[in-house]
């Protein structure tokens, strides 16, 4: 195959979540995310995606995504839009499913980053073109992805393994369960007394898949992975100081990490807030794949995009 893309063969796809893939197509795009940033750190080009076109989305601020996704696309040959509430028709009341038509007829590809599954959902089935999701307030796949990349490279595959979640029972904790169910992997939840994942929304999952404790010390004993994120997550500011106080006992500490396997890993998809969720010493320790684990958003994320355009390619 060229360095140059071919028309797009794949059929019409969406990343809204991430039992949208099988495990099969999970595990393509994660080994082809490893060709792509081998390459990447060998200053070889990677251009699949020339003359390519992404719009981004944003109804949620961010740092990380917008780089990742923005600095990977130009590295795969193609070009940026980036749209805001405050920069375009959807700040102004535009039905997202009208804003979907249009866009969709631009741009070859759209990322969303907002907050109702169901406003990404009704974009998407309005689309002529892929749409990912780069963060709601259900799920966050595109930063599972990378996680579970970074933990291949430091500790191999995480079939059979344990990853631990210490904290709020958020998007992020509803995604690593979804691939816990696809990849076969445990997870360890442990959440403070009302913030526990809903039962209605994951069923009844056994416990060779999810096992949910009430001591966060419990839940990370022999761990492979520790993973936390913010106590107050973006869009529930107002509950703040409510959530200090319920989730004081939830700070990912030596102690904890001491608790897990000898080998096991830390990580925190970012803004961390050291002395709330995390103590210094561990996001800045020796455990810590953090910066890693941020990096490897860019990889992941050039590998689904030339997935959701140009299908398995063997290049």
């Amino acid at each position: 195959m060229s360095s140059y893309a071919t028309p797009q063969t794949a059929p019409l796809r969406h990343f809204l979540q991430f039992r949208d893939f099988t495990k099969d197509e999970i595990l393509y795009v994660l080994d082809r995310a490893r060709i792509i940033k081998d390459k990447f750190k060998r200053y070889i080009p990677h251009r699949t995606l020339h003359d390519r076109n992404l719009a981004m989305v944003f109804e949620k601020a961010s740092t990380r995504t917008r780089v990742s996704f923005e600095a990977g696309m130009y590295q795969l040959g193609g070009s940026v839009i980036h749209l805001t509430t405050g920069d375009s028709q959807l700040g102004r009341s535009e039905p997202i499913e009208d804003t979907a038509r249009v866009i969709s007829r631009m741009v070859d590809l759209v990322m969303i980053r907002t907050f109702e599954q169901t406003r990404l959902e009704r974009f998407a089935a309005h689309s002529r073109v892929p749409v990912i999701n780069g963060l709601t307030n259900e799920y966050h796949p595109c930063q599972i992805l990378a996680d579970i990349l970074t933990f291949i490279e430091h500790l191999g595959p995480i079939q059979g393994k344990t990853v631990a979640w210490i904290g709020d029972g958020n998007n992020m904790a509803y995604t690593w369960l979804q691939a816990a169910e696809m990849l076969g992997f445990q997870l360890h939840v442990s959440t403070p007394r009302g913030y526990e994942l809903q039962p209605e929304r994951i069923g009844r999952p056994p416990e060779t898949v999810l096992r949910q404790f009430s001591n966060p010390m419990d839940a990370c004993r022999g761990a492979h992975l520790v993973t936390t994120d913010v106590w107050t997550s973006m869009g529930y500011e107002e509950e703040n100081e409510e959530r200090r106080r319920a989730f004081a006992d939830w700070c990912v500490d030596a102690e904890m990490m001491a608790a897990a396997d000898p080998k096991a890993i830390f990580m925190h998809c970012l803004p961390a807030h050291r002395g709330e969720e995390v103590t210094g010493d561990v996001i800045d320790g020796h455990q810590s794949v953090v910066w890693d684990e941020a990096e490897n958003r860019l990889h992941v994320q050039k590998a689904l995009m030339e997935f959701l355009l140009l299908g398995q390619v063997d290049e």
